[in-house]
């Protein structure tokens, strides 16, 4: 496999530094004190990336985007979670679901939908699926009618009426459009009875619920959604009905397992900078800590589980270029588990190196270890290495 970055990789590279250097470190750790969960946001860092593409990088060039690759953005999210993991995943987010507006929607809704995401510097892109009583049931649905999505869209004619709830949802309250997952067959499991449907922000009858106010990457909103008598077109309608799960061509829109690992990873950087400059720098028992064998150590396990991730982060994106970018195997899925210790192995040594003044609010790795621990839920988790496992046993 070849690792070997291109030119326009390495200007790409230096561009996200420069912007995560000059507009996003000046910012970040002011937003992430606000107390108060949606007024983290701040639209004018999102204009300021948008300028440069940073939005809607996955769009491509036939369709008028940049047409960044998958490497290319695993690059940029490495960058900007360098310096903030949670306005990192407010630009990637997007990136995962453009496939759907591009490969999916047909001319008509891509004259709807794709123009103004391209156009306007505040259209943004979030996928509605999890619910409050319906999460890993919709990941590894059991073959049971009554598990998984409870929110239902109900066919009026040329329209669809959807109500239910989603939560914890990915720039929920920010975001211009969501795909919103709906149950509209009932009598069979998820995966054959939910359809796709693309959902303006300003429809009536949708709603924002809370912002949820989490420990860490506090920029990154995620809300709950209200569909109260939602009405939709059919024309709004992703794919065939009841296919908005069970189809393949789902499978375009598999760039999580790299982008959540990626920036896990560029937090994990972050923290090894920051601790190897303190260990330098601050001087116990007459010399440098770094000298200090208790500290070296750490610094070099933390080294290597950095050189570590990269490498299997590197090689999983070089597997998709063969292999296409819906393959599915076990070492992909486990790659989001693998960042996630990495990442909370290296904040956590991070702060202990920095002694009692890392946990101190000024300290700039306290705010890592928190935007680190959100990996927990959103990465490493049971559902996840089981399906691993169940590939690793056919």
């Amino acid at each position: 496999m070849d690792f070997t970055l291109t030119d326009e990789h390495r200007a790409l590279q230096q561009m996200a530094r420069d912007f995560a250097e000059k507009e996003i470190r000046p910012i970040s750790a002011e937003r992430d004190l606000i107390p108060d969960p949606r007024a983290t946001f701040d639209w004018e860092i999102i204009k300021k990336g948008s300028d440069l593409g940073l939005r809607t990088l996955a769009v491509p060039e036939r369709l008028g985007g940049p047409g960044v690759d998958r490497l290319g953005q695993v690059l940029v999210i490495l960058e900007l979670a360098r310096v903030d993991g949670a306005i990192s995943k407010t630009f990637s987010q997007n990136w995962k679901f453009t496939p759907f507006l591009t490969e999916l929607a047909n001319d008509e809704q891509r004259e709807r939908f794709l123009t103004p995401f391209l156009e306007n510097d505040t259209f943004m892109l979030a996928s509605a699926g999890t619910e409050p009583d319906a999460g890993s049931d919709n990941r590894m649905p059991p073959d049971d009618p009554k598990a998984g999505y409870r929110t239902s869209a109900v066919r009026d004619g040329d329209d669809w009426i959807i109500n239910g709830m989603k939560h914890f949802i990915a720039n929920g309250g920010v975001a211009s459009l969501y795909f919103t997952l709906a149950r509209t067959d009932f009598s069979v499991p998820v995966n054959r009875g939910t359809t796709m449907l693309m959902v303006p922000s300003d429809t009536p009858g949708f709603s924002i619920g809370r912002t949820h106010n989490k420990i860490g990457w506090r920029f990154y909103q995620n809300a709950e959604l209200i569909y109260e008598n939602c009405c939709v077109p059919d024309a709004n309608r992703l794919l065939e009905i009841n296919e908005g799960r069970g189809n393949k061509r789902m499978g375009i829109a598999s760039f999580n397992d790299e982008e959540l690992s990626a920036n896990a990873l560029g937090i994990a950087q972050a923290a090894f900078e920051h601790a190897l400059e303190h260990a330098r720098n601050r001087v116990q028992g007459g010399k440098p800590i770094i000298e200090h064998q208790a500290i070296a150590l750490k610094l070099a396990d933390m080294y290597m589980r950095l050189e570590a991730g990269r490498s299997y982060l590197f090689k999983v994106v070089a597997s998709e270029k063969e292999r296409g970018s819906d393959f599915e195997t076990a070492s992909k899925q486990l790659l989001k588990s693998f960042a996630t210790e990495v990442v909370q192995s290296v904040t956590k040594n991070a702060v202990e190196i920095f002694g009692g003044m890392g946990v101190m609010r000024d300290a700039p790795v306290e705010k890592l270890m928190r935007d680190a621990s959100i990996f927990t839920h959103l990465a490493n988790d049971s559902v996840q290495n089981l399906k691993a496992a169940r590939k690793l046993g056919q």
